[in-house]
């Protein structure tokens, strides 16, 4: 069914249809994240969410492992079953859950040991300290099961059983915000209680895809005696490094643009980055679930080269992308204030600072969708190197040098425009690299000049 979704005739209400559901999806798991912090900053206070983004760092880690073991480990699973060794891909899944238990369980020991220097590491002041100790102490003793909750979105693909994976995720997410307002404001928990609905919500995927690979026993995959292979497993890292250092980037700019707000704007600027991060994956999940949504068309368009349909795909998609990131800095001109209110009280100093920022920050998606959009497109066509570039250039490179730079010469109004400026730059690699493989991957008619 799938197969023929993909190789219909593409026109604009056949391309929007098809692209939609992942949006949806993309976006709704968005807004778990961005309802969590809500809660933690409304019912406790704005420190506490300060707080909160100054720890974002030891997860995004645990995730970026995470996501790297799962996802490498995935292409060589699903390889031994196309090959037709289940028996290979059974002990080889078996050994991956093991082992990723045994890393989230070493991660939180490491964590829990050197917790004070590492908040320390991270900018936690002494007034965000006592927060960010709480919520760490709570939230890292889930990491074996962040780990389960990644594995069990990744493994269901590969079992053939999507729908599962996002049900369940679903279901943690509405736990994690029904809980946030139960363990917070009923019992008065305070950060831990946000810590602990977080965890839960990791918990509820993870412990079901444990449950479900035990007992289901005439699936594709599920748990037998794992075997230790090192050469696989070594693969399995360096084939989801992308996925390691995507999210390893996260981590770093997330510090740096802590480290920045605190030396320019005090703690206060820490709560306002963190609400405009909060708002921005809302709005940049519209242009990630886009660019996954589509990714698959291209591929089956290039392999089965049809240039017309491919050229036509792209060319669309470019236009798409442009006028809805057009619409999106519209919204956030006009919707700034009732988005920022939801995370900190009007008339508020915190408030003035984070619309101020956010004003300057969200000319950013004017060149963020095209810049996913291309990496994706590359991605589909087989080449990961320029794929890889593009991301890395873009969430790393460029964003780092923006936010080391021009506060320096502009304050805090520097970083506000940093994530603005390197996606500008970001934007003119891609062009550059859109212009080079044209001729190589025949997405662009030959006659075209600009993209």
């Amino acid at each position: 069914m799938q197969s023929t979704k993909i190789a219909q005739k593409f026109n604009l209400p056949r391309l929007l249809t098809f692209v939609f559901p992942t949006i949806v999806m993309m976006v709704l798991m968005s807004l778990y994240t961005s309802v969590d912090g809500a809660f933690v900053s409304r019912l406790i206070s704005e420190d506490a969410l300060a707080a909160v983004n100054v720890v974002y760092p030891v997860t995004s880690v645990v995730l970026a492992l995470s996501l790297m073991l799962t996802s490498g480990a995935n292409a060589i699973i699903a390889r031994n079953l196309g090959e037709g060794r289940p028996d290979e891909a059974k002990r080889f899944f078996s050994l991956i859950y093991l082992v990723g238990i045994l890393m989230g369980v070493v991660l939180a020991v490491l964590t829990l040991l050197f917790l004070n220097p590492l908040l320390s590491f991270l900018g936690a002041t002494e007034l965000l300290f006592p927060y960010a100790s709480e919520y760490l102490r709570v939230l890292i003793l889930f990491a074996p099961v962040s780990f389960l909750q990644v594995a069990a979105q990744n493994f269901f693909v590969t079992e053939g059983k999507p729908g599962i994976g996002l049900l369940v995720s679903a279901m943690g997410g509405v736990a994690n915000i029904i809980l946030d307002y139960v363990f917070i404001a009923v019992f008065d928990m305070g950060i831990a209680g946000a810590a602990l609905a977080t965890g839960i919500g990791y918990a509820i995927p993870g412990i079901y895809g444990i449950f479900y690979f035990f007992t289901s026993r005439n699936g594709t995959l599920c748990f037998v005696k794992p075997q230790f292979e090192g050469k696989n497993l070594l693969h399995a890292c360096t084939n989801g490094s992308s996925e390691f250092v995507n999210n390893l980037s996260v981590a770093i700019t997330t510090v740096l643009f802590n480290l920045t707000m605190l030396r320019y704007a005090n703690e206060g600027g820490v709560a306002a980055i963190t609400v405009i991060l909060y708002i921005q994956f809302i709005q940049a999940a519209i242009y990630f679930g886009y660019a996954q949504g589509i990714a698959p068309v291209i591929s089956y368009k290039y392999g089965a080269g049809d240039k017309e349909q491919l050229q036509y795909v792209v060319r669309t998609s470019l236009w798409l992308l442009t006028a809805c990131s057009v619409l999106v800095i519209l919204l956030s001109v006009f919707g700034a204030d009732l988005a920022i209110s939801l995370f900190v009280q009007k008339g508020s100093a915190v408030y003035a600072l984070t619309k101020r920022g956010f004003l300057l920050f969200c000319s950013a998606f004017l060149f963020m969708g095209i810049n996913v959009f291309l990496s994706a497109m590359f991605t589909a066509f087989g080449n990961g190197a320029v794929s890889a570039l593009l991301s890395f250039l873009r969430t790393l490179v460029f964003l780092v040098a923006m936010l080391l730079l021009l506060p320096l010469w502009l304050g805090v109004d520097g970083a506000w425009i940093a994530v603005p400026v390197a996606e500008a730059l970001a934007l003119i690699v891609g062009v550059l690299c859109y212009q080079k493989y044209r001729h190589i991957y025949h997405y662009a008619k030959e006659k075209q000049k600009k993209v």
